[in-house]
């Protein structure tokens, strides 16, 4: 099944993307902590095209990706109620085959936060540390994350939607 096919079926779920969430192993319906919140994931390439000798860039749906190509993964966070719901937290686990995009992560009033340990623990990028193959501790580094934490500073409406966005590069 491509990217964009998984992508359209679980758009439809109150769950995260479960490609990405399979890839790391992890039940894709544990990576919201809100059952009243769903989550969208939407992965796209940037595309440059040309029109009358003027360049422009544009996004389209990440159907077929090669290693190398860079994948911006949008994450549409939306309350499905009427009422209106407190700061939600999306955990979202980096798929395997990609390798995320150091400082890329963002969110409007989002506080994020990444894991090392397949989710289990989260905390900003200067505290988190792994152990190197000579046994010394290093600071982690992008490649070292599986998942990323989007904790919103603000309350979602009712039948609203905020919006979390992060770059990753194909393995």
């Amino acid at each position: 099944m491509s990217l964009r096919a998984t992508l359209e079926r679980c758009s439809l779920a109150l769950c995260m993307v479960a490609l990405a969430a399979t890839a790391a192993g992890q039940d894709a319906a544990d990576a919201v902590h809100d059952d009243k919140i769903s989550v969208k994931a939407i992965a796209e390439v940037a595309v440059k095209s040309s029109e009358g000798g003027r360049e422009t860039l544009h996004l389209e749906p990440a159907d077929r990706v090669v290693p190398g190509d860079e994948v911006i993964y949008t994450l549409e966070i939306r309350n499905t109620t009427a009422m209106v719901r407190p700061p939600p937290t999306v955990d979202y686990p980096i798929p395997e085959h990609m390798r995320y995009i150091a400082d890329s992560a963002v969110g409007a009033g989002a506080v994020v936060s990444y894991s090392i340990d397949g989710g289990r623990t989260f905390a900003p990028p200067e505290e988190l540390f792994v152990t190197g193959e000579d046994d010394k501790k290093r600071p982690a580094a992008a490649e070292d994350y599986t998942h990323i934490r989007w904790r919103l500073k603000h309350i979602l409406k009712g039948n609203s939607v905020a919006f979390a966005r992060f770059r990753a590069i194909v393995k």
